[in-house]
């Protein structure tokens, strides 16, 4: 068994990183929580996914050495999303309620870094890393503006698990940040670049560990 375990350490993280992606978007990513707190939600929502496609995706990269295995790695977090929104839809949802990131651009510029650079390593990571930090809350923000009103949408079917006292009186849009964009693109440009270095480490340990 171990050695099957250790033959497909790699297969079995990016399993496992793709359903944590799943998990964060469903967390986070309800129009109700853009009620709360709209565009300080909005950092910390592009800032968490940023990150979180930077360790799968360039771990999975350097796994194959294949440019464009990235984007083959965020159209499978994608997929995992809107197989999950159709929980959300049978529970009497619309199937917009959560908000699908859009990953595969900025996982595309992953690629192309890596590919730009004969698939160097570490221009992957510092190019490719800062690109997917600046490029995704861009992407997210206009996914956000092609969807339906959130706040509408938000008030018409509320959160089942939130308390009374916590339900929004009025939203309270545009009070914390002037530029929620510009905020979450340098917090995610600084961030992700560390992040995606864990995933290239990452991929050294498991073929260490694979190797003992």
């Amino acid at each position: 068994i171990m050695v099957w375990l250790r033959r497909t350490t790699h297969y079995l993280f990016i399993v496992v990183v793709a359903v944590n992606s799943t998990l964060l978007t469903i967390n986070t990513g309800d129009y109700l929580f853009y009620t709360d707190w709209m565009w300080t939600s909005f950092v910390v929502f592009s800032v968490g996914q940023s990150t979180m496609l930077a360790v799968g995706a360039i771990y999975y990269m350097l796994f194959t050495g294949v440019p464009g295995t990235a984007t083959y790695y965020a159209t499978i977090m994608t997929i995992y999303t809107w197989v999950a929104k159709g929980a959300w839809f049978a529970l009497g949802y619309p199937y917009d309620f959560v908000v699908t990131p859009v990953w595969i651009p900025s996982a595309m510029l992953l690629d192309l870094s890596y590919w730009a650079t004969r698939r160097n390593k570490h221009a992957a990571i510092l190019i490719g890393g800062t690109m997917v930090g600046l490029s995704l809350p861009l992407f997210n923000m206009v996914n956000l503006l092609l969807v339906r009103d959130p706040l509408e949408v938000a008030f018409k079917y509320p959160r089942p698990t939130l308390p009374a006292y916590m339900t929004p009186i009025e939203p309270q849009v545009g009070k914390f940040y002037n530029s929620p964009v510009a905020l979450g693109s340098g917090a995610g440009a600084v961030l992700t670049v560390p992040m995606a270095a864990l995933g290239a480490k990452l991929n050294t340990w498991t073929y260490r560990w694979m190797a003992a």
